[in-house]
């Protein structure tokens, strides 16, 4: 049986799951995201390669890194995620700039213990001083982990692109206006940033829409307010692309973080 818990503390939002016939499709989030696959052998597609993470394998995403996931078999899958805002986990590292990690799935036993006490502590609902202090922990840990700074895109007609769609998610994807604008055919411009980003520039704007609409349902506890600030037709509309994404609708997510 599927099934995928959340529960935010301490600015964390983590995760555990337990799925087998469940697929996600391609998205991507704004934060970081580590976690430890606890058994069976998980497989997704990531930045152009196939990538399988077995047992005490340690998973790391950069924000806005693509991806999908399942299970490698119908025997399926257990295991844990945690989602940092960039903000906190590179003033944790003493960094400035977005890092990317040279290896996306580590076997590294101090890091793998550190992620798994830090999920416990959320779930058993430790005072969030603790929780803190096992992210500065998590953050040591990256000492032995290969990283780099992400190249600085100098692409600005996509930059732009993507601001104008965060600046329109309560709409509908307009790509004949917006690639006017950018001075491109709609095709011209189609490829040009699925060439830049790995996703199309509607799956782009589906998932800053659920982004955002999780921000609100975090910050207002409102399903309705992220339904109506998001243009979604209704939450029917919504809770169908959240669960694509989260693995459960928006509903259930605000009953877990409630």
């Amino acid at each position: 049986m599927d099934k995928f818990i959340y529960k935010k503390r301490a600015g964390i939002t983590a995760l555990t799951a337990s799925m087998a016939d469940f697929t996600y499709v391609k998205h991507c989030h704004e934060e970081y995201a580590m976690g430890v696959t606890l058994r069976g052998v998980q497989q997704y597609n990531l930045d152009g390669s196939f990538q399988s993470s077995y047992r005490d394998g340690v998973m790391l995403f950069h924000p806005e890194q693509v991806h999908d996931g399942r299970a490698q078999d119908r025997s399926g899958i257990d295991y844990v995620m945690i989602y940092i805002q960039p903000g906190l986990f590179l003033d944790l590292l003493g960094k400035k700039d977005i890092v990317k990690f040279d290896a996306p799935i580590v076997y590294n036993r101090r890091l793998e213990h550190s992620i798994l006490s830090l999920v416990r502590a959320i779930f058993s609902d430790q005072d969030e001083a603790v929780c803190s202090e096992m992210l500065i922990r998590i953050a040591h840990h990256f000492s032995d982990i290969d990283m780099q700074v992400m190249p600085r895109r100098n692409d600005r007609l996509i930059t732009r692109a993507k601001d104008m769609i965060h600046a329109s998610l309560n709409d509908v994807l307009k790509l004949d206006e917006l690639s006017r604008e950018l001075g491109m055919t709609k095709y011209q411009f189609i490829r040009a940033f699925k060439a830049s980003t790995g996703i199309s520039p509607y799956r782009f704007f589906l998932n800053s829409k659920l982004e955002h609409a999780k921000r609100i349902i975090e910050q207002k506890k409102d399903i309705y307010s992220a339904v109506a600030a998001c243009g979604f037709v209704d939450l029917s509309h919504l809770n169908r692309h959240f669960k694509r994404v989260y693995g459960i609708t928006a509903m259930e997510y605000l009953s877990y973080i409630e």
